[in-house]
């Protein structure tokens, strides 16, 4: 759920894997409609009180998600794409310093994020990617992760305005938002370069088909398990 530094040269425009990812994320498009708890927090109708939740559940779930990028940098540490992956994973870990302004901004402190018990709708999204990271194809993983990045950062653009606007949140407390929010074309080229000078092979995009609509149905399923609590 992150990106990180740039590390490996960017992939010339018609690099043939790029066109694969364009093509994927075309077909896993969430349409036009944004979660309901998106909506809500960019109208300003959300209750303040699912932000310290959601710090709460994005501690858990970047700790988790860092590991498991860790994993899959460790499974293809002989691959370009191992690199990709630490990189990824370093995004997190820059992810993770942003949490206590945002969490202080909704009145946790340390102690009462760490209290917070894991909501199963909220970490289902980290629970696949671990599974990906012991079982799945690194390469398509890759893909898939590629393939999502640009609605996650959509969302977190809008939430990020919206805490300004609505809720008087400061710079420093909206820093977890930006940081996703944050055009991932950079990454998306140095995916394409890791993964090689030819086009993905048959299995490996059916494989990143798969991997991508449950990482998306799993992210909905965060914003939607924020959504419904009862605050």
């Amino acid at each position: 759920m992150g990106t990180g530094p740039n590390r490996t040269p960017e992939a010339p425009v018609n690099h043939p894997i790029l066109d694969q990812i364009q093509e994927l994320r075309a077909e896993l498009a969430p349409g036009d409609a944004a979660p309901a708890l998106v909506a809500a927090l960019a109208d300003g109708t959300a209750p303040r009180r699912v932000l310290g939740e959601l710090a709460a559940q994005q501690h858990r779930i970047i700790r988790s998600d860092r590991r498991s990028l860790l994993a899959l940098a460790t499974r293809r540490a002989d691959h370009p794409v191992g690199a990709w992956f630490a990189t990824l994973a370093e995004g997190e870990s820059a992810a993770l310093r942003t949490l206590p302004a945002l969490a202080t901004a909704c009145g946790l402190d340390s102690t009462a994020v760490a209290a917070r018990p894991p909501l199963p709708g909220c970490q289902a999204y980290p629970a696949y990617l671990a599974w990906l990271a012991l079982n799945g194809r690194p390469d398509a993983a890759a893909a898939a992760l590629v393939a999502n990045f640009t609605a996650w950062g959509d969302y977190c653009a809008a939430v990020g305005q919206a805490l300004r606007r609505h809720y008087g949140f400061a710079d420093e407390a909206c820093a977890f938002f930006d940081h996703f929010a944050r055009p991932a074309t950079e990454l998306e080229q140095q995916a394409a370069v890791a993964l090689g000078p030819d086009r993905l092979d048959r299995p490996t995009l059916a494989a990143a088909r798969e991997y991508g609509l449950l990482l998306q149905s799993y992210e909905h399923l965060f914003w939607d398990t924020l959504g419904v609590l009862d605050l």
